[in-house]
């Protein structure tokens, strides 16, 4: 009876224990919050910096709660597929579904308003080309004038120029081993050639912009003897000459100090951990005469590689003279790169991104009128850039003037992106645009490499059927008048129509009114 007193004594001494100590817990787990929340209220009461935390502590957080989620919030459950920025949902759909091989057709018709102003869109023929009428090598371009002793056949669609810097080592490494696979041209960005260009052995053009990564001096000055060390590598096909790029034309490149790694920062030849700002300008030459000098230069330098230059359209005057100076030197580049102001980039200024340089379609027409008349274009090919995602687009840029693509977004695309509009801020959530290791290791090459190559093959091969629908043999038949826009709900126009092209040779030894 002892025993039994003293074990029920203890139980009951145990579970008064262990109701002190889940009353003691639940106190602390209850008080714990509130103490975290009244010290969070404390300090948005004593900060100066925002007024509306000031005045309203603890629940005026959720205004920049909410800004923060308003863009994932409207890409998710309030944009229409059609209406999304800078690349809507149907277009980044078509990119998702070519890289990993998925359904490919759309029911139920097209959403677009094909009554709207500025539709567009191509003929078909009643008699259409068999696929096999038109082959691969009619679907490629060479590039290399009078000059070039080493041409490059060129895809009609390559990946745009990319820095490893801007994105990851796994994202370029995946870049370049889709270009392996799918014979096309890996353009390295003006961030200089890495290890992860080089890994897979696929087809680099070298851009060299006015920082002159991996070919500079420890003053910033360009290096010859970097530069042919680096120019002819095997891998290197052909070199880019970066004036401007569409985003930010008429101001150099930039990169986060987040981004700019000890490994970055040695490959480009800088300190680590700082922002880099490449020049507006270049330091080895000043004028139109000079550029083409250089152009003759890493040509010769390069062992006879095509020489291309970059730009966004800007002045005419400028662009007429640098016509000029071809026919008066007799030195020509072998591609000009037009970039279209509506280009992405990780970094650039707002009133740059949003109010300077030519569109695509704008600076395409102009460029290619202009070489016209000047007789330039049996020596020099051009090339596009500006939001070239489909078929389509690749059409619409072949028939407006140029003779290949590039695409920087849709390769991203293919590589996971999902468009959160945090490519500066080294937060990239897909590994894609960041340096964050436990963001780039979630990157795997081998798999997003495969899907880089069958984007890039889907959608050649939708350019190879809308040629034989259009009963057009080979891609440089295309032309302005192929191109059909909705000028008003009642009026239609071809390209040829809206946009003239000018005839061959018509600006020679003319006076000219650039107005």
């Amino acid at each position: 009876m002892r025993r039994e007193f003293f074990a029920i004594s203890f139980v009951i001494l145990i579970l008064e224990a262990l109701a002190f100590i889940y009353l003691r817990i639940a106190f602390y787990i209850s008080i714990g919050p509130v103490l975290f929340l009244a010290f969070i209220g404390f300090a948005d009461v004593f900060q100066k910096r925002q007024t509306i935390r000031r005045n309203y502590p603890l629940f005026g957080r959720m205004r920049y709660w909410m800004e923060e989620l308003r863009p994932k919030i409207y890409q998710y459950f309030i944009e229409s597929d059609i209406d999304g920025t800078p690349i809507n949902r149907v277009k980044r759909s078509v990119v998702y579904q070519r890289a990993k091989k998925d359904l490919s057709t759309k029911p139920y018709g097209t959403q677009e308003d094909v009554y709207a102003e500025g539709y567009e869109w191509i003929n078909h023929s009643m008699y259409p080309l068999d696929l096999d009428e038109i082959s691969e090598e009619d679907l490629r371009v060479k590039i290399g004038g009078k000059d070039c002793t080493k041409p490059y056949s060129s895809s009609l669609l390559n990946i745009s120029a990319m820095s490893f810097g801007a994105l990851s080592k796994t994202a370029i490494e995946a870049l370049n081993k889709g270009a392996k696979i799918g014979n096309f041209a890996h353009n390295t960005g003006e961030g200089a050639i890495s290890s992860y260009h080089l890994k897979h052995g696929g087809d680099l053009i070298w851009q060299v912009g006015t920082g002159y990564f991996g070919c500079r001096t420890e003053e910033g000055d360009f290096c010859p003897e970097m530069f042919e060390k680096n120019a002819v590598r095997g891998e290197v096909k052909m070199i880019e000459v970066k004036l401007s790029q569409g985003a930010k034309p008429g101001h150099g490149g930039i990169l986060p100090a987040g981004k700019n790694t000890e490994e970055i920062a040695e490959i480009r030849g800088v300190k680590p951990w700082t922002r880099v700002e490449s020049p507006a300008c270049h330091s080895a030459f000043k004028n139109n005469f000079e550029l083409l000098q250089f152009v003759k230069r890493l040509r010769e330098l390069s062992g006879g590689k095509p020489i291309g230059i970059k730009m966004c359209f800007g002045s005419r005057v400028e662009f007429h003279d640098l016509c000029k100076q071809m026919i008066s030197t007799g030195i020509t580049p072998d591609y000009i790169s037009i970039d279209g102001s509506e280009g992405g980039t990780g970094a650039a200024p707002v009133e740059f991104s949003d109010s300077i340089g030519t569109p695509l379609k704008e600076g395409l027409i102009k460029a290619n009128n202009i070489l016209r008349g000047y007789n330039l274009r049996k020596e020099l090919k051009i090339i596009a850039s500006g939001k070239i995602l489909t078929g389509f687009d690749v059409i619409k840029a072949l028939a407006l003037g140029a003779d290949a693509c590039y695409s920087a977004r849709g390769m991203m695309l293919a590589l996971g992106c999902i468009q959160a509009l945090i490519c500066n801020k080294n937060t990239c959530p897909a590994g894609v645009a960041t340096q964050d290791p436990m963001l780039t290791k979630g990157l795997d090459p081998d798999d997003k490499g495969v899907r880089v190559a069958n984007y890039q093959y889907g959608t050649i091969e939708s350019v190879h059927e809308i040629l034989c629908a259009s009963r057009t043999d080979k891609p440089s038949h295309l032309n302005r008048a192929h191109l059909y826009r909705r000028v008003s709900p009642i009026e239609v126009k071809n390209y040829e129509e809206i946009f003239p092209q000018r005839e061959i040779g018509s600006l020679i030894d003319k006076e000219l009114n650039f107005n």
